[in-house]
């Protein structure tokens, strides 16, 4: 099983979990400093996931982080399991996927707009709200600007584009001209 789609189960069972306990933004921010903690000390990392470090060791290195730390139970609970399992590695997956999946949850889409121009703050707003009226969710918008789009924009919510771009337009019109010659 590949390391995202180990860490994807991980995350499942992590929020499911704690949606019962009624706090999955705690641990989403619990599990952030965990996996931030991880990839910002190499020497860390190095340890937790070198496989000639026993397991007994990598575990009480845990238990320490986990008893400085205080997370939330159920995530002290899966640091440690992640350490018996030599599993580790998986934090900055696990933590990545968690905060997709309480995304989901929370029914709010990510959007990717990138227009030719930038776009003025009450212009954004209104973005956001066309974008989450036509999926249903709350929208997280990040803007980009291309001058190569020429004028229009370019949505990208989750795997579907939306291309209104000038210059999307223009490759159509010369695909069609040089269809009818």
């Amino acid at each position: 099983m590949s390391t995202r789609a180990s860490a994807a189960r991980y995350a499942r069972a992590l929020l499911d979990v704690v949606i019962q306990e009624g706090h999955p933004e705690k641990v989403e921010q619990e599990l952030t400093a965990f996996a931030a903690l991880f990839t910002g000390n190499p020497e860390l990392q190095k340890a937790l996931t070198n496989p000639t470090v026993p397991v007994t060791a990598k575990r009480g290195v845990v238990e320490s982080l986990v008893s400085r730390m205080k997370p939330s139970p159920a995530l002290g609970k899966l640091m440690l399991m992640l350490a018996d399992r030599n599993r580790l590695a998986l934090l900055p997956e696990l933590a990545a996927s968690y905060r997709e999946r309480l995304m989901e949850h929370r029914l709010i889409v990510r959007a990717e707009v990138t227009t030719a121009v930038p776009l003025l703050p009450d212009q954004v707003t209104q973005f956001e709200q066309r974008l989450a009226a036509a999926t249903g969710r709350r929208v997280t918008m990040t803007t980009r600007v291309d001058p190569s789009l020429i004028g229009g924009t370019v949505a990208r919510v989750g795997s579907t584009v939306y291309d209104g771009s000038i210059a999307a337009q223009l490759a159509k019109m010369r695909e069609r001209l040089e269809e009818q010659r």
